[in-house]
């Protein structure tokens, strides 16, 4: 395997960065994970817009192009062999030292990983999966705005943490005052009487690329969507429940705190998306 860092292809084995680097101490940096699928990088352009809109929010300068990253990615690809894989994208404040003061970090870390990736066994994709509302509540959203992606990723390994205690592989989280923001890793629809429904991003979930992907065929497909606030007893109610993101893609959800959802089967909706989202991943992206 080779990965790129700071402008070299390196052996795993030497892809090392330093302890005094700052991404390490303080989780102090941005990423992203991006898909391919017969080699064409499902909507690049929008998770390299994301990357730089993240490392902003951070004041973060990437010491990259735009179009510098999409090179060293389609790089790493190449370097790799890799038609169908899974990327994750890292910048890093760089390294500094043990104080918290950005000003003291030089130039900042980037690397690019390129691997396989499997999140989910199939049969979940088949049958549905069953998850856990987490103990862990998502950060309030002024204090650290999950919008942003950043390497502070604490707040989601504690909930995943409750579903791992729990036997489940996903957990959903709530915000400070009980309304549904999304999962440990992935964002999460409901379906209430033919209409789809995500809670809005503001006031705690990931703006993330599968679900406005998702958002976008609702309206090519004329299914009804809206962002709401969605309390617990919505989701228990829905006919349909599903998760979504980069790794995960779309994944049928059939039980949630042992209550069953709808017919304790993958929707119909569900599937139609599924279906229409796996013909975008052969055409919305980068080809290389």
């Amino acid at each position: 395997m080779k990965i790129y860092l700071n402008g070299k292809l390196v052996g795993r084995e030497k892809a090392n960065i330093s302890v005094f680097d700052h991404g390490l101490l303080y989780g102090d940096g941005v990423f992203e994970g991006i898909r391919t699928y017969d080699g064409l990088i499902f909507r690049l352009k929008e998770h390299i817009d994301r990357l730089y809109k993240s490392a902003d929010a951070i004041e973060l300068e990437i010491p990259l192009t735009k179009q510098e990253v999409i090179k060293a990615v389609v790089r790493t690809l190449k370097a790799n062999k890799l038609k169908d894989a899974y990327i994750r994208l890292v910048v890093t404040r760089g390294i500094g030292d043990l104080g918290l003061d950005p000003r003291k970090c030089g130039m900042p870390t980037v690397f690019i990983i390129t691997d396989r990736i499997k999140l989910y066994p199939e049969k979940h994709y088949r049958n549905g999966l069953e998850i856990v509302t987490a103990k862990t509540r998502r950060n309030y959203p002024q204090a650290l705005d999950p919008r942003i992606k950043s390497l502070n990723y604490l707040n989601n390994i504690l909930a995943k943490i409750d579903a791992i205690k729990s036997g489940t592989e996903e957990a959903i989280m709530l915000t400070h005052d009980g309304n549904v923001a999304e999962c440990t890793g992935d964002n999460i629809f409901i379906v209430r009487n033919s209409e789809l429904i995500t809670p809005p991003a503001e006031i705690g979930a990931l703006e993330g690329i599968t679900r406005d992907a998702v958002i976008g065929l609702t309206k090519k497909m004329n299914i009804p969507f809206h962002e709401k606030l969605i309390r617990m007893e919505d989701v228990y109610g829905a006919g349909e429940v599903f998760l979504t993101g980069t790794a995960a893609e779309i994944i049928p959800v059939i039980k949630i705190d042992d209550r069953s959802i709808g017919n304790g089967k993958p929707g119909e909706i569900t599937k139609r998306l599924t279906a229409e989202f796996r013909k975008l991943t052969k055409t919305d992206g980068v080809r290389y």
